[in-house]
């Protein structure tokens, strides 16, 4: 390795640490996965889906990368505490977590002729806990572990719907403005009374397709949406990210380059929230 090597390594690698990524079966949260692999974390895909948990990480393993399956529901407290004794009993530690899990749903979404004051409380609450507390409880049981190193780092995830409203997503939206508070928050939570070595930070993620929002971005022909349209005109590059557009960002905020950052918010976003649309 040349001296530029050696200097571009010890900012951003992460060999020797293992990874939790909740959600990690999904889009983003997979290529997030794939990304700290690379950088050269253990990572334990965390999801609902074994089946699917189980070939993302088949596949990575095929690749190289070393991985396992954690099956576990965010809102479920016994089944994360089942997969933290899982992770440490494979690998002894655990030194970075990703809450990607989340999500939107149609309950918690004012409908395009619909009104805010049809929404149910079963549907509103819905997504705020998937979301707000889907975060909460991981970072309960596996930042304990954290705590009790002095070292590790929390990547929570937030939206630009909190800093500019989006039309329809209220429960999503509400949900993501506590994500981030809660970011800054247990950020000094940690630092402060667990030592200088303890890190959340938040990403916040512009316009990426992914299974939830496409209907909503892309017509079955390929075409962009009224809402696609309006999107793509308000985000200055022109277009919606690629999932591993993140990967640069979330390496950074996981590694010793980042030893200096906390409880901030990230945004990847290809313009969109500096972009006035003129």
């Amino acid at each position: 390795m040349t001296k530029r090597d050696d200097f571009l390594a010890s900012l951003y690698s992460l060999e020797g640490k293992t990874a939790i990524v909740t959600g990690g079966t999904g889009v983003l949260g997979s290529a997030m996965a794939r990304g700290l692999a690379r950088a050269g974390a253990k990572v334990a895909i965390l999801g609902r889906r074994a089946q699917l948990a189980e070939q993302i990480v088949a596949e990575m393993t095929a690749e190289g990368d070393v991985a396992m399956p954690l099956v576990a529901d965010v809102m479920e407290r016994d089944q994360l505490d089942k997969a933290r004794e899982q992770i440490l009993k494979e690998w002894g530690r655990i030194d970075i977590l990703i809450n990607a899990a989340g999500g939107n749903s149609p309950e918690g979404t004012v409908k395009v002729d619909g009104s805010f004051f049809d929404l149910t409380q079963a549907g509103i609450q819905g997504v705020i806990d998937l979301n707000l507390m889907g975060t909460i409880l991981p970072s309960q049981v596996f930042g304990e572990v954290m705590a009790n190193q002095k070292l590790g780092y929390i990547v929570n995830i937030s939206s630009l719907s909190v800093p500019r409203a989006l039309t329809r997503p209220i429960a999503y939206s509400a949900a993501k403005a506590g994500i981030e508070n809660f970011t800054r928050w247990l950020a000094i939570e940690m630092v402060q009374k667990y030592g200088e070595g303890l890190h959340v930070n938040a990403l916040a993620p512009g316009f990426f397709l992914a299974d939830q929002n496409r209907p909503f971005m892309v017509n079955p022909d390929g075409t962009f949406t009224p809402r696609g349209h309006a999107i793509i005109n308000h985000t200055a590059s022109g277009r919606f990210g690629e999932p591993d557009e993140l990967v640069g960002a979330v390496v950074w905020l996981c590694s010793p380059s980042a030893s200096f950052v906390n409880g901030i918010v990230v945004a990847v976003d290809g313009g969109f929230g500096a972009f006035s649309g003129v």
